[in-house]
């Protein structure tokens, strides 16, 4: 007999603010629920609508236990059998958890969002395994970042639940992957087949028309006259988005006030990253502004957020909006959300050609400014241009923005994920 699924359960550590994974999962719900699908979450930090929602706090990859357990376990080459029960008794309160979350639901399948792909939570995707070993619950986990593309969790005491959960390779699975890299390695290492599904954007619904007025106020709170150029880092703080070559980019274009503005958080990997740039965009002259508390979601997220964590002035839009360059210099990347953004808000990008970069989005034909890893004269010279070229850089973004609509768009994912679901 078929299995009728129609409501789905999102389960991850954080479902909250700007992070690459919660604004995949919001896109998912969007293309789901428009497909009659009802969506539901559960997660250690929660912005969704309480009626739909189940807050863990354990799940969180920050919950002070976990990150104990986490510290405990990597970087070091066993682990001790104190350490061993800890594990296995939070996982055993998680399973639970999650058992209550599909019972209170009615869910039908579970869609684990990294939860069993990158061990920020060790408990969780034990949880999520077991319980799935158990039921034979459909599934489909969206991996995001696996450990193996991770140096800090290379050396471990923790092999033996790594090759459990992260992922497993339970038949009542099905393994989605944003890129082909990831696809191979997968397949390679687990020996399950998968379906790529890249990041995506709506490109069907056309970017908010541009607002000066909230243009001019955020510029002025940046510290930026009319005629300054602003360059937007649209990433979170940390080591593989290379923040240093976008200060190096910013410290050779012609202007008063060279100003590099970083728009997501520091705190996920710790604060000596964001440190030391400081230090260095001090040492070169250029002014480093993080915006973070600044920038909430867009209007079609904020709507689902209480009052109180709305304690922003601006949105992603807005600062795309006022932004002049977009500079996107990863070393690494699972794809490419700030990407995408950038295509659908036409501004140009100076983008590093990263793997997937060039394995997944390169060969679409992108009018792009690029980097081999460095910032050269040549860089420079091409960004100049564009800045001061109005038809070259329209004709550039216009071309960028039907190309993603093409391979990018919420129609593609739409009709990946609903194969998937039809299948089970």
């Amino acid at each position: 007999m078929k299995r009728v699924i129609r409501n789905v359960g999102f389960v991850s550590t954080r479902i909250a603010g700007t992070d690459g994974v919660s604004l995949e999962i919001k896109k998912w719900t969007d293309v789901l629920e428009r497909n009659r699908y009802s969506c539901f979450f559960l997660a250690g930090e929660l912005d969704r609508e309480e009626d739909r929602s189940m807050l863990v706090e354990s799940a969180h990859f920050k919950h002070p236990e976990i990150e104990e357990i986490t510290d405990a376990c990597f970087g070091v080459h066993t682990r001790s059998p104190e350490m061993t029960q800890r594990i296995h008794r939070h996982a055993q309160s998680l399973k639970e958890a999650i058992r209550t979350f599909v019972k209170q639901f009615d869910i039908d399948c579970l869609i684990p969002e990294n939860a069993l792909t990158i061990p920020m939570n060790i408990p969780l995707g034990v949880a999520l395994t077991e319980f799935l070993a158990e039921t034979g619950m459909p599934a489909v986990a969206h991996h995001h970042d696996f450990y193996w593309e991770r140096d800090r969790f290379l050396i471990n005491g923790v092999g033996d639940f790594l090759q459990m959960a992260f992922p497993p390779g339970l038949y009542s699975i099905h393994h989605a992957v944003l890129n082909q890299v990831a696809s191979r390695t997968l397949n390679y290492r687990v020996g399950v087949s998968n379906t790529i599904i890249p990041n995506v954007y709506d490109y069907e619904t056309e970017p908010p028309k541009h607002n000066s007025e909230t243009t001019r106020r955020l510029r002025a709170e940046v510290g930026l006259d009319d005629g300054d150029i602003l360059v937007l880092q649209p990433t979170r703080v940390v080591q593989r988005k290379a923040i240093e070559r976008s200060i190096d980019l910013v410290s050779q274009l012609d202007g008063d006030h060279p100003t590099l503005v970083i728009s997501h958080a520091a705190d996920d990997e710790g604060t000596e990253y964001f440190e030391r740039i400081s230090e260095y965009a001090d040492m070169v002259g250029v002014r480093l502004v993080a915006i973070d508390r600044l920038i909430g979601p867009n209007d079609e997220l904020s709507g689902l957020m209480a009052k109180e964590q709305l304690n922003t002035k601006y949105t992603i839009s807005d600062i795309y909006q006022a932004a002049d360059l977009v500079s996107y210099p990863s070393q690494y990347e699972g794809f490419g959300n700030a990407f995408l953004e950038t295509i659908y808000y036409k501004k140009p990008i100076v983008v590093n050609r990263y793997t997937s970069f060039i394995t997944d989005i390169e060969p679409r034909g992108f009018d792009l400014l690029l980097l081999n890893g460095l910032v050269t004269k040549q860089t420079i010279a091409a960004v100049q241009s564009i800045l001061t070229n109005e038809t070259r850089r329209e004709e550039m973004v216009e071309r960028n923005y039907a190309i993603a609509k093409n391979y990018f768009s919420y129609e593609c994912l739409e009709r990946n994920l609903t194969d998937i679901l039809e299948r089970f």
